[in-house]
This record gives structure tokens, sequence and C-alpha cells, in this order.
């Protein structure tokens, strides 16, 4: 009996291990059930989502996704949900949407404008706000506006020296966007009237704040920006008389003007759509699109479709 008293110990002992192993195991599955959205209705976070995007495209449309996705990401709610932005332009954010490297392809253009047929069928438009875009020059071109045609003229290489559109005695430098940009697209299709060459001389850049920067820094220079870049560094210019102002824009007197579209292939997930929500929610368009010198889709008395026929709301 003695001898067998150690192995009944030793029995006795692992029976005892086994058990609290169980417990502990019971245990863990019981913290893992409370750590998400289990059937007590408690979660570890007060996040709804979880998720990673990444929106590229109109550096025009930049500087309010830039802003809003640092609010979004700052809420509780959406703690669990990255969003990183890119610029590049209309032409690469639409193009990276429709391939799949990118969640969001932010756009000054209709999709249609840019992409195949059946590319463009594939994305869902979802129309955030509306930017309108100025023709800006450097202040010493001493020039406060431009009609339509002296536009024409200058962009095209007709007319060279500020002089000749009531300007100082100045060659006129061209500061341009590269064909892919949704500002140069919408800038041509609504303010010239065509699509334009670049002329010898003229310079390309596509990034909005280095055109402006360029614009103030180089004697003689024009181009154009998105409303929400303007500042005193430069001289903005009144077209065929009219100014470039929200309210001009809203009420349909100033044509160059394109909504901004935040495009994604097929309908959004979750975290995304959560994104969007917020992008059109009225924390957003009541603030940060207008302290952005954006103008919120609900402000327009007018409408525009992607051919860009105009009818009043």
């Amino acid at each position: 009996m003695f001898k067998k008293l150690p192995i009944m110990l030793f029995t006795l002992t692992m029976i005892l291990v086994l058990a609290a192993c169980g417990s502990g195991n019971s245990g863990s599955t019981t913290t893992g059930a409370s750590s998400g959205t289990g059937s007590t209705g408690e979660t570890a976070s007060t996040s709804t989502d979880s998720g990673s995007i990444l929106a590229v495209g109109s550096t025009a449309l930049q500087p309010l996704v830039d802003q809003v996705a640092q609010k979004f990401m700052a809420d509780s709610k959406y703690a669990n949900i990255s969003v990183q932005v890119q610029g590049g332009g209309s032409g690469t954010g639409l193009t990276q949407v429709s391939e799949g490297q990118a969640t969001i392809g932010n756009s000054d253009v209709f999709a249609a404008e840019k992409l195949d047929a059946d590319k463009a069928a594939e994305l869902v438009d979802h129309q955030v706000a509306v930017v309108a875009m100025a023709a800006v020059a450097n202040k010493d071109a001493n020039v406060k506006g431009l009609t339509k045609q002296q536009l024409v003229d200058i962009f095209t290489g007709k007319v060279t020296n500020w002089k000749d559109v009531g300007g100082a005695d100045q060659k006129i430098v061209i500061i341009n966007r590269p064909s892919s940009s949704g500002t140069r697209a919408t800038f041509e299709k609504y303010a010239l009237g065509q699509k334009t060459e670049d002329p010898a001389g003229s310079i390309q850049q596509d990034s909005s704040g280095t055109v402006k920067k360029l614009i103030a820094e180089t004697p003689g220079a024009i181009g154009y920006l998105a409303l929400s870049y303007l500042d005193d560094s430069v001289a903005e210019l009144s077209y065929d008389g009219v100014e470039p102002t929200v309210e001009n824009v809203e009420a349909g007197k100033y044509p160059v003007w394109a909504y901004e579209h935040m495009y994604t292939k097929g309908e959004p997930d979750a975290s995304t759509k959560a994104f969007l929500d917020y992008m059109l929610s009225d924390d957003v368009q009541k603030s940060d699109v207008t302290q952005l010198g954006y103008i919120p889709i609900s402000g327009m008395q007018v409408q525009r479709d992607a051919e860009g026929k105009v009818t009043k709301k």
C-alpha cells in the first residue's frame, strides 16, 4: 500500500494540473469573446469598423481629404481605421482605383472623362464638394483680370508679353499641369473651352502647392489654382469681368468649377463607407469644406453633368 502511495499522489497532482489548465483555457475564451461584439453586447473599443484606406489623386482635393482624414482617425468611433492620402493628379487616382491599387480615387473630373467607358462604369461616384479654379499671376505682371480670349491666346502661345493684355512689359511664363491633371482638364474645359498644347518655355508641375510657389517667385508667371490654395502671394484674376468667388460660383455666374469626386471601385466596404459618410457629414461640410475654400454641394444653385451642361437645381 505504501509503495502505491507515491503513484496515487502523482496521479492526483496531474488531475489537479489538468483541471487548472482547462479552467485557464475557459477564461481565455471568455476574454476573447468580450474583446469583440459578442452576445454580451460589450466591445473592447468604441470603433465600429476597422481597415486601411488609401486615397490617391487630385491635388486640388488633397488639402480637404488630408484634414478630414486626421479628424476622422482622431475620432474614437473610427480608431481602428487608418487613412493615407496621396496626390498624383486625378488621372492617377482614377487609374489606381480602377486597377485596385487604391481604395479611393480623388478626382476633379468625372471618371468618364479620363477612363475607358467600361472601366468608368465599374466606379461609383461620391461627390463631396465643389472646387472653383482661378487663373493666377505673379503680382509684378500688374494684371487684375483677363477675358476668355486673352487666356486662350496666352495658353496657346499667341500672346507672350503681359503688355499685350494691359500689363507690364514682361515676358509671360506659363506654369501648366501635366495632361493627367484634373485641374488642367477643368481649366481647359471651362475657362479656355479647348485643349491646348504646352507652348515652348512653359513649365509643367502637378503639385498645386509647388505651382503657387513657382508663380509667386517667377517674374511674369501665370497658372491656375483651386480657390483653396489662393493667398496674397499671388494675384487672382477675374474671368470675363467676373470675380472667382464662392457666391458667384454658387449662383452659376463664374463657370470655372468642378465637382470633387471620391471614386470607389464598386460599392465601398464598411470602413470606406464610414469615411465617405464622414466627409459628407454636417460637421465636415459646414466647417472643413468652407474653411479650406471649397463649396458644399448643398450650397450650389446650379448643377452640371459629365458633358458640362449646367442647369438650375
